[in-house]
This record gives structure tokens, C-alpha cells and sequence, in this order.
């Protein structure tokens, strides 16, 4: 017997648009397009994924007691130190590392991971810095 291994294709560029979409329906998609999944030469130990852009990422639809409900914690690793925001604030403050977090939770906790974050980029608006890519338009189910 003889394994083979194919080698990973070269990684293509996907355009989501946020606006509208469920968080976590939209962070699932994107995390199986990062990994690879979605292609025939899947091989869970290679980066075989794809980049994705996501715009419009303050557009996102949440249910109205989900804001003042949903809470992000971090901690410093310091006595006291917990710091909690609430999603309201996010989407004010910091709507691209909301997706980020989404995003990196539903990805496996390995050194590969880090890699297909890097090819994650997020903005908060609809315009990118990645024309030049002529990324393929996705359209999720809203």
C-alpha cells in the first residue's frame, strides 16, 4: 500500500457581507471556509483553506435582549483584573474582534489555527483594501 498525500491548492478569496446575518451561523461558515472543509483536498493537517473578507461586520443581527445579556470577559491573569464588556459596547467599540473571537472559538486549538486567523480579515464598514483579489461573492442564508 502507498499513501498519498496531495498538496494544498493555492487559497482563492471569499467576500461575505455581515449585514443581517446571525453571528454564529455566519462565524461557523467561516471557520469551515478558513479550515479547508469545503474543498476535495481537505486534510486536517495542512492549510488547504481559503482567505475571507467580512464587511459590514456592525451590521450584524442580534435579538434585542441579546444586548444587554451577552457579555465578553478577558482577564489579565492579576487578582481583579476581570474586565467585561457587554455586546452593546462591542458593536460600538470594537465590531471586527467580535467576529475574531466568533470566528477563532469554532477553529481547533492548535498551531494551525493561528495561521488560518491570518487569513481571516475583518472590517466594520463595506469597503476593503482587497480589490486587487477580486474575491468571490458569497451569499449566506439570512
Amino acid at each position: 500500500m502507498k499513501t498519498t498525500t496531495l498538496k494544498p491548492a493555492d487559497p482563492k478569496w471569499v467576500l461575505i457581507d455581515a449585514e443581517g446575518q446571525n453571528l454564529g451561523r455566519m462565524a461557523a461558515q467561516i471557520a469551515t471556509i478558513l479550515r479547508g472543509k469545503n474543498r476535495a483536498s481537505f486534510s486536517p493537517h495542512q492549510l488547504c483553506g481559503d482567505h475571507v473578507i467580512v464587511i459590514n461586520a456592525q451590521k450584524l443581527y442580534f435579538h434585542p435582549t441579546k444586548h444587554r445579556r451577552k457579555i465578553y470577559v478577558s482577564h489579565s491573569g492579576y487578582l481583579g483584573h476581570l474586565k467585561t464588556r457587554s455586546l452593546k459596547d462591542m458593536i460600538e467599540k470594537k465590531p471586527t474582534e467580535m467576529v475574531e473571537k466568533a470566528v477563532k472559538g469554532m477553529l481547533p486549538k492548535n498551531r494551525l489555527a493561528r495561521k488560518m486567523l491570518k487569513r481571516l480579515h475583518v472590517y466594520a464598514e463595506g469597503e476593503h483594501q482587497h480589490e486587487a483579489q477580486q474575491p468571490k461573492v458569497l451569499t449566506a442564508a439570512k
